[in-house]
């Protein structure tokens, strides 16, 4: 059964030349050969302002250059996220993305009566592909993944996000061509299996 998905690019570095960026277009790739309907948006193209408050972030609106990207997330059925790990967790231009585009309105909704927030985005799914300098493993066991399950938890889930699986991918500077080329290929078949 064919799929809305969405790749997102969160590196901030535009150079082409980036494996997050291969491994976005592997997931592409593989989804749309499987029939899925695919669309990315590149985080480093993008210009768009940072949130400064709680009132701009209730009651703003999303910047222009970020509508047809929140729009996309409502589109979506499935979502992939492609970044690099610094300092712990995503960059803070997904951070600040995020912040954007997952607001109230677009990803959950405040109830008239006070009480818990209403989820706008549930029955979709989520990946997360992570590259990183250490061992992915070590980032589990030792730091018990804690950049990315602030993500998982505070961010998709509170939206209705579920499930969110996570793909990590450690010591990538050192990685060899047919290491990466391993790499390219399993994210290849979790794109053609929109997972």
């Amino acid at each position: 059964m064919s799929r809305r998905i969405l790749v997102v690019v969160g590196h901030p570095d535009p150079s082409p030349d980036r494996l997050c960026r291969g491994l976005a277009k592997a997931y592409a790739d593989g989804a749309e050969r499987a029939g899925h309907v695919v669309r990315q948006i590149d985080l480093a193209g993008l210009d768009f302002p940072m949130l400064r408050t709680m009132q701009e972030f209730e009651h703003g609106a999303i910047p222009d250059s970020l509508k047809d990207a929140a729009e996309a997330i409502v589109w979506a059925e499935h979502i992939v996220f492609v970044f690099p790990l610094w300092l712990g967790t995503m960059p803070a231009l997904l951070k600040a993305f995020l912040e954007q585009v997952m607001r109230p309105g677009t990803a959950f909704a405040y109830p008239d009566n006070g009480g818990f927030p209403k989820t706008l985005l549930r029955g979709r799914s989520a990946r997360m592909v992570v590259t990183m300098g250490m061992p992915s493993i070590f980032y589990r066991l030792w730091f018990r993944s804690h950049g990315i399950a602030g993500m998982r938890r505070s961010i998709l889930r509170f939206a209705g996000i579920s499930p969110v699986r996570e793909t990590l991918f450690g010591m990538v500077a050192g990685a060899s061509d047919a290491t990466r080329a391993k790499w390219l290929g399993q994210i290849r078949k979790l794109g053609e299996r929109a997972r």
